[in-house]
């Protein structure tokens, strides 16, 4: 799916919650910028940031992706003001917060765990942010109605976080985090406690909401799904440095490098031959994506790129399991020159463990490791 397509369909999806006269989106949100210039940070003398470079515009949702431990949460860390750099400099909007402490830095944060008071109602947990801006009680509780309303929550207002499910009360947490209009808005991991269902429906109900609203968005998470979904650009971060930033399409279909390929959805290694741009495949002359000399090279197939073969044609493989999906079929065999390959195809066609089969392969480009 195109960045196009994925944005216009966010856009226009039916939702009573982001149209009307709700004030919090009539009055939109004025996103800033941010950037990462050099940021350098450490614990205990091990370097867990090395050297970060980041911008982000007004109004952008970018994705921080990677394993546990890559410094994913640490860049978000920094960026809030809970953590200090040991160098380099963070800026939003163009002013150096490096040394700002968080509550002067114009932030809203929505964590993995929800820290909602318990003995706060909704409406209550969604007005604490602004009580302590010494905003007259009145205006803090319709604003705080408002916020719920853009969740989908206006009728759950009075309800105390344990008569609320987890999913709803991440919608408060969210709530929360926006009704103080915030220039720039912290997502870390808010999704991962959820169960599969809610955690797609929440996922894209927070595009939504950044959409409408035009907020800054920095979205921390190590599912590469769910930052394909939304994102604008993804940083892929590995060993807390940035392996590449692009657009989701541009990170699926020419990988930097071999982590980014590995990471951001399934590639198969295939050892080929490479000579005047092309390389050949299981009998497949296949443009490359970059220029590389002639000579072995080693190809990333993605799954979608792999077919069955009719007729007798194509590379002798043999099955090794195959996984129902719903819609599709996974399936990992075995070629007869002993390379190990992925391939996805209707659910239909049903593969068992040591089945011969045949395949073949084609693609507009191939990504070179």
């Amino acid at each position: 799916m195109t960045t196009e397509a994925r944005v216009t369909h966010a856009e226009t999806a039916p939702d009573a919650r982001t149209t009307g006269s709700n004030p919090l989106v009539a009055s939109g949100i004025d996103g800033a910028s941010v950037s990462f210039r050099d940021v350098v940070k450490e614990y205990g003398g091990h370097r867990v940031l090395h050297g970060l470079d980041l911008d982000i515009a007004a109004g952008e949702f970018v994705s921080l992706l990677g394993p546990s431990g890559c410094g994913k949460t640490t860049a978000l860390r920094v960026l809030a003001g809970l953590e200090s750099p040991e160098g380099g400099v963070v800026r939003i909007g163009g002013t150096d917060v490096s040394h700002v402490p968080t509550n002067k830095r114009d932030l809203g944060m929505v964590f993995q765990a929800y820290s909602l008071f318990p003995h706060l109602t909704a409406v209550e947990n969604t007005m604490f942010g602004l009580g302590m801006r010494k905003v007259k009680k009145a205006e803090a509780r319709d604003r705080a109605l408002a916020a719920l309303e853009l969740v989908g929550l206006r009728d759950f207002g009075d309800r105390y976080p344990a008569m609320l499910s987890g999913g709803q009360q991440q919608r408060v947490a969210l709530a929360r985090a926006l009704v103080t209009e915030p220039r720039v808005l912290l997502l870390d991991e808010p999704l991962s406690a959820l169960d599969a269902k809610v955690r797609v429906q929440l996922r894209d109900e927070i595009r939504r909401i950044q959409l409408r609203l035009a907020i800054t968005t920095v979205f921390v998470t190590h599912d590469q799904e769910e930052a394909l979904a939304v994102s604008d650009r993804i940083a892929v971060m590995n060993g807390g440095r940035i392996e590449q930033i692009g657009t989701p399409e541009e990170l699926y279909r020419d990988p930097a490098t071999p982590f980014v390929a590995d990471f951001v959805g399934l590639s198969s290694v295939i050892p080929a031959e490479a000579m005047g741009g092309h390389a050949t495949v299981f009998g497949a002359r296949l443009p490359l994506r970059a220029e590389r000399p002639d000579g072995p090279v080693e190809v990333l197939l993605r799954p979608e790129n792999v077919r069955l073969a009719a007729d007798g044609r194509g590379e002798p493989a043999t099955v090794l399991e195959s996984t129902f999906l719903g819609s599709l079929r996974r399936t990992r065999l075995r070629t007869e020159s002993g390379v190990a390959i992925r391939m996805q195809h209707s659910a239909d066609e049903r593969l068992a463990f040591g089945d011969n089969v045949r395949i073949e392969v084609s693609a507009d480009s191939l990504a070179v490791r």
